[in-house]
């Protein structure tokens, strides 16, 4: 019996570990001129848009393509300052610290900062 309790503990306990390994944040930290800042997975830089409410995106339609959103899949599991919010259409973004991010388009390469300050100083760099 004792055994058998020790192998379902060790078991629960690899599981635990495994699941931690692989729920990986969805960004990064990358350096720019700028300093460190969030980055999606392919190491380009992250921005916050002013006009967002905790968990709510204002930036839609038009706006949105330009500014891609960071999107999460149904499978994706809120953790840490991430969470996931529902977007106008449905789909799903991710957040730091209940702020929506995106990417610019005319970021070309990864440290590209073009987007700071946009729109009167109404986007920001995602920063750690």
């Amino acid at each position: 019996m004792k055994t058998t309790l020790a192998l379902a503990l060790a078991t629960a306990a690899s599981f635990a570990l495994a699941s931690a390994v692989l729920a990986a944040p969805p960004t990064k930290t990358g350096t720019t001129a700028k300093g460190s800042v969030l980055t999606d997975t392919k190491g380009m830089t992250l921005y916050t848009f002013d006009k967002d409410t905790e968990g709510k995106s204002a930036c839609n339609s038009p706006c949105a393509m330009n500014w891609p959103v960071l999107k999460a899949e149904a499978s994706d599991k809120a953790e840490g300052g991430y969470t996931i919010i529902s977007r106008d259409d449905g789909s799903k973004q991710w957040a730091y610290k209940g702020k929506p991010l995106y990417t610019f388009a005319k970021d070309q390469k990864a440290g590209d900062t073009n987007g700071d300050g946009f729109l009167n100083g109404a986007w920001h760099l995602a920063q750690p």
